[in-house]
C-alpha cells in the first residue's frame, strides 16, 4: 500500500465513492456495515466509537492499538499501518469500497 490511511484519506474516500454505493450513507439500507481490514493478516474490524459502540461510519478511533501508529495528543487516532484498508462487512464477507460499489450497482440494476 502506498498511503498510510487516516481521517483525511477517509475523508477523501468518501468524496471519491460519493453516489457509487461505495459509502455507508449510501450501502446502509443493504446491510452493510463500515469496517475496515488488514491485508496483511486478513483480520476484520468492525468499525466502532473509542468507547467501542459500533459506529455506522468509518471511525478509526476504534482499532485496536496493535493497528494504530499514531495518536493526536487527545488521544484520536491520526495514522493507521498501511495494511489497513477500509470497506464494509456484509453477510460475514468483507468488501473493499469497490467491490461494495460493484454490489450495489448490481443489487440496483
Amino acid at each position: 500500500m502506498s498511503t498510510v490511511m487516516g481521517p483525511l484519506s477517509l475523508q477523501r474516500e468518501n468524496r471519491e465513492f460519493r453516489n457509487t454505493g461505495g459509502r455507508s450513507e449510501e450501502n446502509r439500507p443493504l446491510g452493510f456495515r463500515p469496517a475496515f481490514k488488514d491485508v496483511a493478516s486478513g483480520t476484520v474490524y468492525d468499525s466502532r466509537f473509542a468507547d467501542g459502540r459500533p459506529a455506522p461510519f468509518h471511525l478509526l478511533d476504534g482499532l485496536p492499538e496493535d493497528v494504530v501508529v499514531q495518536r493526536e495528543p487527545g488521544g484520536r487516532v491520526r495514522r493507521v499501518k498501511e495494511s489497513i484498508v477500509s470497506g464494509f462487512v456484509l453477510d460475514g464477507r468483507f468488501y473493499t469500497r469497490e467491490e461494495a460499489a460493484r454490489e450495489v450497482a448490481a443489487i440496483a440494476a
